[in-house]
């Protein structure tokens, strides 16, 4: 992929069959499908692919127990089934993973167990291991650092594992490969409509110089808002009396170091004292416990955690490990939000829908939201089926959706171990301790539209969300090799390293002195 000739193939395009206005799980899925049945497509997005909610999730591709005890079951056997497709399509990003459900007494024990016996019912034939149950011996050997007092009985069950936002550049990239035109930092500033009321078509402004005009048009059959927790912002634009859809939450997540969760297997605590799920996930050498649900009043492009949102992960985690963690020992934080379409009260998030919603306006314009990663293929699926009845395509004969089968493209270790042959340097690590190396920007900057340093450090590479301190160190050395790259000055540099000391902020936890946000 390559954003110049993206851009300048936007520019020049007169028309096209449909423009999906965000980048993130549920945008390129549906650019994905649609390419895929041969469709003309665009995809922009404001910011970098996966910026928000999509780079920022539990890092699991999983059913959702919590929407089984919810008695969703409807969702639950979707996402089951999706989990499946998910590890057969991209086995290179997608893995099993198995969970210790502790169980303090005999009760939780058969109570989970039942559960467990429904979950992997509705899984079907999937091929993930099916639960069973622990004495307190074995829930020690598969957890070591399980707190004795929580884990006298067990269960163990199987879902999937994954890193999200190398997913959604797989999904980007394998969209691009079928003929659909991605960009990132691309911004709709408005729609265009016929005189019917009826739109057309997006306004569009680059947020990265270049040759072109700073502002075009891109006209389409069919226009589809996939901004996720920003997904009212342009259905305003659309209707200005139109009322909300979402209700953002906010999940925060803790990155420690491996000690804390020593094996291969993750801990999920089904019923915190406030109700909750959290997990405790073994991800690329470093243990993830998250995720709260906090309500907020709007979605930001860079949510913070709030202190009452660490103490609680810090608190509950610490009743359920033997090497009870302590703020000194955060490696990361990173704080993601939840496009959660509003059922009634906004109070209690935890209650409100997952499931997705498509809207189809009078004006035509469609929009998508709700919904969770592991059933993006679906919503794609859905979205697109509905775009080609609602929109008159011109010249389009329909086809069946093939996102079922579909392989992402995945690991292009060639073309890395090519450009290390040229220049061995190259090998050497962005800093130490971490697999990630020099040649991982200059690939991220040719072949992904990796354009900044928290481009490579937050989603090309993960550094920032396993070790902000760390990243921050090699924020220098990514500067000065994308700079040659994408022929930029020493001030680009420096606005560069500003802009990324200010992100890398919120996934620094702050201090406990600090006035609550």
């Amino acid at each position: 992929m390559n954003r110049e000739s993206a851009v300048k193939q936007l520019q020049t395009t007169p028309h096209w069959n449909i423009v999906i206005i965000g980048g993130g799980a549920t945008g390129a899925s549906i650019a994905l499908d649609a390419a895929s049945r041969g469709l003309r497509v665009a995809l922009i997005e404001r910011d970098d692919f996966g910026k928000g909610t999509s780079s920022r999730s539990t890092k699991l591709v999983h059913g959702g127990v919590r929407y089984l005890a919810q008695g969703n079951v409807s969702l639950v056997r979707d996402a089951l089934h999706e989990r499946t497709l998910l590890r057969t399509n991209a086995p290179n990003v997608v893995h099993e993973l198995s969970f210790l459900v502790p169980c303090a007494n005999r009760l939780q024990h058969l109570w989970y167990a039942m559960g467990f016996f429904v979950y992997d019912l509705l899984a079907g034939k999937s091929g993930f291991a099916k639960a069973r149950r622990l004495n307190q011996r074995q829930c020690q050997q598969r957890v070591p650092t399980i707190a004795p007092s929580k884990s006298k009985f067990g269960i163990l069950y199987s879902d999937g594992q994954f890193d999200d936002s190398r997913l959604l550049i797989d999904i980007v990239k394998t969209a691009h490969s079928l003929g659909a035109v991605v960009c990132n930092y691309l911004e709709a500033t408005g729609l265009v409509k016929d005189d019917q009321g009826k739109v057309v078509g997006v306004r569009v402004v680059q947020r990265e110089g270049s040759d072109g005009p700073e502002s075009f048009e891109l006209i389409a059959d069919c226009v589809i808002n996939a901004t996720g927790p920003f997904c009212d912002e342009l259905r305003k634009v659309n209707d200005s009396a139109t009322k909300p859809m979402i209700a953002p939450s906010q999940g925060v997540h803790i990155v420690l170091d491996k000690s804390f969760l020593p094996g291969d297997s993750a801990v999920i605590v089904p019923k915190t004292s406030d109700g909750r799920v959290i997990f405790m996930i073994p991800w690329l050498g470093h243990t993830v416990i998250g995720t709260t649900d906090t309500p907020i009043e709007r979605a930001v492009s860079e949510p913070a955690a709030r202190e009452e949102e660490i103490e609680f992960l810090l608190r509950t985690s610490s009743e359920y490990l033997s090497k009870q963690p302590t703020r000194s020992d955060i490696l990361s934080i990173y704080t993601g939000i939840r496009p959660l379409v509003r059922s009634g009260a906004v109070g209690k998030t935890s209650k409100l829908s997952r499931d997705h919603t498509i809207e189809i306006a009078t004006s035509g314009l469609i929009t998508i939201t709700g919904g969770k990663w592991t059933t993006a293929r679906k919503m794609a699926q859905d979205c697109v089926d509905q775009a080609l009845v609602s929109a008159s395509m011109r010249g389009v004969q329909p086809v069946p959706c093939s996102t079922r089968t579909l392989s992402l493209i995945g690991d292009e270790g060639s073309k890395i171990t090519a450009m290390l042959r040229e220049s061995p340097e190259l090998a050497e690590p962005l800093v130490t301790g971490y697999p990630y190396r020099l040649v991982d920007v200059i690939f991220a900057a040719r072949y992904e539209m990796g354009r900044s340093i928290e481009d490579i450090l937050a989603r090309r590479t993960r550094l920032l969300f396993l070790n902000a301190a760390a990243a921050l160190k090699a924020a220098p050395g990514v500067a000065r090799l994308l700079a040659v790259e994408l022929n930029k000055d020493t001030v680009w540099i420096d606005e560069q390293l500003k802009q990324f000391r200010e992100t890398a902020a919120h996934f620094l936890p702050p201090s406990p002195t600090s006035p609550k946000l």
